[in-house]
Order: structure tokens, then C-alpha cells, then sequence
């Protein structure tokens, strides 16, 4: 059986798969599967974009969301006379038996259900199942997805792979996985103010005030430093050079990314 996978590290934000999912459903009927997508307000295929940090330490993210497909799928217990799971998987909202089921929209713990207005439909993806149906060998959102951060693969390869779920306390088995979702991060800059110059090569130790775990790195040719994909935690941050005095600085990562600033150094 297959899963699409979306993998955050490839993904460039080129909103491929949103405007083409937007160009196979608006203004087509896929019966019996879909009805044509509305032009604005539904996203079957959605890019969510990320903003990061503050400046000059900011990164900006892409997470891929669409319909889980899920093995539990909470619309098929809540109208099963209307929603229905294919042989290879993909779970369609019937169009000729959902209309006026305008509930399934907020029974989705992901968001992924829209509720088309002037067709009284509930409506989301379908997995391009009508493509799959004609031999495509994919969902037209992965077809177009050039650097490869969607892809149709087999469930069984990812045993290995360590993936992830989205929403990773809803207990529904999701037949879409993730893999390098994006985490915290940790920057800063090292700067002798008195000699108005960056500090390079300074030791940085980064700490975890739960688990004591320690992460080293040293500044950079323009004295900044990053620990990337950390855990939402209390940290602690050690800098340290010879000829300078060790500074700490105390950060928290629980709600946020965090750029800790320019961290002054002083001469000794």
C-alpha cells in the first residue's frame, strides 16, 4: 500500500503542489469522487509557511498538509454511509451521499476538510484517485514536485526511516508521514564591542537544563553560531575564548525559536 511522504528538508517553498492540486480540482468534476474544488477558500494541498527566529538569525520553513488518508479515519466512524476507503487506501467523501454533512468539516482533527457552500458538500483531497484510476503512477501534487520533498512510496520502506506524524497525539493512523519536521533552533553572534570586532572560533556549549545534555559548536568567520533541531526546552549558553571571560545566557525554546542577540565579550 502506499503513503505520500513529505520530507521538510527538500522542500523550497515553491507552492508547486497547492497551485496544481488548485489547477486538477477548480472548475473539474472527478465524479464520483469530488466535485470541482472552489477557487478560493479550499486548499486540498496546502504549504504552510514558517517564519522563524528574528534577525539576523531567521529561517523560514515549509510543511506540506493535505488530507492523512487515515487507517482510523474518524469522517468513516462519524458517516459511514458517506465516506468510504478504496482498496489501495485513500478514503473519498462520497459526493452523491455527503451532501448537507457539514459536520465532518470539524470532526477532521487535521483541518484537512472544507465545506464547499454552494454545493452543500463537505470536500477534500481524494489522493487524485482519478488520476491513479487512468495509470498515473501518483497524486499530481507529488508529479510536480520537483525537489523531491513529496513522494508515492511504499509503506513497508519506511519501517526504516524513522518518519513522523503530524499531529503525533491523534490516534488515527495517518497514511501521510513526515520526515525532517522542523524543531527549535538556538543563534546567536559573539562581539568584542570594545575592539568593534566579531569574535571568531569561540567555543559554544549549549545545554539542556531538563536532561543536561550539552551541545558544542564554535562561532563562525562572522561571529555567529546556530544549534539547529533542538528540543522546545530551557537552555543555557556557554561562550567561551581564550583572553575573554566565559558569558552565560540563559534562553528558553518551550514556545519559540530563539535568536539570543549579539552576546558581548570581554577581554581579560
Amino acid at each position: 500500500m502506499k503513503v505520500i511522504k513529505f520530507d521538510a528538508n527538500r522542500c523550497n517553498g515553491c507552492y508547486n503542489c497547492q497551485i496544481a492540486c488548485k489547477d486538477e480540482h477548480c472548475g473539474n468534476d472527478w465524479m464520483p469522487y469530488a466535485k470541482a474544488q472552489p477557487d478560493t477558500g479550499s486548499f486540498w494541498c496546502r504549504v504552510e509557511e514558517r517564519e522563524r527566529g528574528s534577525v539576523p538569525k531567521v529561517r523560514v520553513s515549509y510543511i506540506v498538509h493535505m488530507c492523512q488518508h487515515c487507517e482510523d479515519c474518524v469522517l468513516m466512524a462519524k458517516a459511514p454511509e458517506a465516506v468510504y476507503r478504496r482498496e489501495d487506501g485513500l478514503v473519498i467523501i462520497d459526493p452523491a451521499k455527503a451532501e448537507g454533512m457539514k459536520d465532518l468539516v470539524d470532526a477532521c482533527p487535521y483541518g484537512a476538510v472544507y465545506w464547499n457552500a454552494e454545493l452543500n458538500l463537505p470536500q477534500k483531497c481524494t489522493g487524485c484517485a482519478h488520476l491513479l484510476d487512468e495509470g498515473w503512477e501518483a497524486p499530481r501534487c507529488v508529479e510536480v514536485c520537483g525537489p523531491g520533498a513529496l513522494t508515492y512510496v511504499d509503506q513497508e520502506e519506511l519501517a526504516s526511516e524513522g518518519c513522523e506524524q503530524i499531529l503525533p497525539d491523534a490516534d488515527t493512523k495517518p497514511r501521510m508521514v513526515y520526515a525532517n519536521l522542523p524543531k527549535r533552533f538556538v543563534g546567536g553572534i559573539a562581539v568584542d564591542l570594545q575592539a568593534d570586532e566579531v569574535v571568531i572560533g569561540a567555543k559554544v556549549q549549549l545545554q539542556n537544563k531538563k536532561t543536561g545534555e550539552l551541545l558544542e559548536t564554535e562561532t563562525d568567520e562572522f561571529g555567529g553560531f546556530w544549534f539547529h533541531q533542538i528540543e522546545p526546552n530551557e537552555y543555557s549558553v556557554f561562550v567561551s575564548k581564550e583572553g575573554y571571560t566565559t558569558r552565560v545566557i540563559e534562553t528558553s525554546t518551550v514556545d519559540k525559536d530563539q535568536n539570543v542577540g549579539v552576546i558581548e565579550m570581554f577581554a581579560v
